[in-house]
């Protein structure tokens, strides 16, 4: 599983390539940052690199090669990599950001708190799944450095059966999402197939993904023939099939599975979450999560009166062990055909605290029979194929951007590596362990500060 370097050949190509870098540019030469002798797990391949440097100057890696190929340029920054492993920043492909100006009695400080526990958890890249105003501008502030946060890709307001009236209608606000600048429409249940049609048709025209919800009267089958860039939860594929309340055989999935890999639709199953929204979780488990101190107060208030009283269309209450095990069935074939399955948890909701979700999903994507290759795939390099017409990540490749994980033992061994990070480098940022610390002390302080203020 080990290689020991690149060929003399490729080495001299790196080393000249830096090298023309290192003399043209008029940056001082401490803006390099340099892992060395790191552990790479590049993440094209199922390998861990040896003994390796990684050179990274402002947003993009500019070279990764052994180590004792590759100079230090002087006055680089430099992190000890020794006995470490280093791979691409993970991505949170069904995630929500609060809006940028006050809402719902929301602490001031809770949109950056949000930004900020993605990083900490480790994820540098998030699929926003539902727009706000001015979320375009943090957008912005965010990949030009006035902000610390993941790189944001963004839904628009959803599409759904109070803000779509006709066909008609729902093509000019496609059509006005695409003008405004979001990243892909949103959709959520209560739309016709009509107006379903007229959305995926003209998303098509001017080249805009749509994706998220299966409305009812449109149905997992039409929602993946007519496009739809990803299913999110899975519940389309659970209505269609009968799965909440009826046990499901491979037979019984076989052929929507078959389709979802010809039609290449990813799946986001964000399978934590939707285990706690159906009725299926553990409610003393979820209270002991210690990430849970680092939410407002009136969020977790919310999320426990959802578990006091819970309903709603997903909740399947007495069949919901049945649904839940439907669901994992449901991963399991879909990953074993060869289906694209996205890294996901659609934090922060029910005890989904941003980021930190991560280490509750990734075991229940192992559980489903996922390697730990292909589960650190689903949020690296496939999303970075996902995104490729906008930007180049998702490797530890020169080019690529730098987001970067540095984690203390190998993940493919161990995906709990990725919980407690090293540090984590966002667009060339580095934030060391004790800094992550520090601004999670601040955090879990303001909210106790909170409490005690009630």
């Amino acid at each position: 599983m080990l290689r020991s370097g690149f060929c003399y050949c490729l080495l001299l190509l790196v080393i000249t390539s830096l090298s023309a870098w290192a003399d043209n540019t008029s940056e001082p030469e401490a803006s390099v940052t340099v892992f060395d002798q790191v552990q790479v797990l590049p993440m094209d391949s199922d390998q861990v690199l040896s003994n390796q440097r990684v050179l990274v100057k402002g947003d993009r890696i500019v070279a990764v090669a052994a180590a004792a190929e590759l100079e230090i340029p002087q006055g680089a920054t430099v992190i000890d990599g020794q006995g470490r492993y280093l791979l691409p920043g993970l991505a949170e492909m069904h995630g929500h950001v609060p809006p940028t100006v006050d809402f719902s009695g929301m602490p001031a400080r809770y949109l950056d708190d949000v930004l900020l526990l993605y990083v900490a958890g480790g994820v540098t890249t998030v699929r926003g799944m539902l727009g706000h105003d001015h979320q375009l501008r943090l957008k912005d502030d965010i990949a030009t450095g006035k902000r610390l946060g993941p790189t944001l890709y963004l839904a628009g307001p959803s599409f759904n059966q109070h803000t779509v009236t006709s066909p008609e209608q729902a093509r000019e606000r496609v059509r006005q999402h695409k003008s405004e600048g979001w990243d892909l429409l949103k959709i959520h249940p209560g739309l016709s197939l009509e107006q379903y049609q007229a959305i995926a048709d003209e998303a098509k025209q001017q080249g805009i993904d749509f994706a998220g919800h299966v409305p009812e009267a449109v149905g997992v089958e039409q929602a993946i023939q007519l496009g739809s860039r990803t299913i999110d939860h899975l519940d389309g594929y659970m209505a269609a099939l009968g799965g909440f309340d009826t046990p499901l055989t491979e037979q019984d999935m076989a052929e929507l599975v078959a389709l979802t890999k010809t039609y290449q639709v990813a799946v986001v199953p964000t399978q934590a979450l939707w285990e706690t929204i159906i009725g299926a979780a553990d409610r003393e488990l979820l209270e002991s999560f210690d990430e849970l101190k680092y939410m407002p107060s009136r969020v977790i208030n919310g999320w426990r009166r959802y578990l006091d009283a819970a309903s709603g269309a997903y909740y399947t209450g007495e069949t919901a062990a049945i649904h839940a095990e439907n669901r994992q069935r449901l991963l399991s074939a879909l990953y074993q055909a060869g289906v694209t399955i996205l890294m996901g948890t659609d934090a922060p909701q029910l005890y989904s605290v941003p980021g930190l979700s991560l280490r509750r999903e990734l075991p229940m994507m192992a559980a489903a029979g996922m390697s730990h290759y292909d589960i650190l795939r689903s949020g690296t390099v496939l999303v970075g194929e996902y995104f490729a017409e906008q930007d180049t990540f998702g490797l530890v490749k020169a080019g690529h951007r730098a987001d970067l994980l540095l984690v203390d033992a190998n993940p493919l061994d161990d995906l709990s590596a990725l919980y407690q990070p090293a540090g984590v480098m966002v667009r060339g940022q580095w934030l060391s362990r004790a800094e992550l610390d520090a601004k999670l002390a601040e955090i879990a302080a303001a909210r106790s500060a909170e409490q005690r203020g009630r």
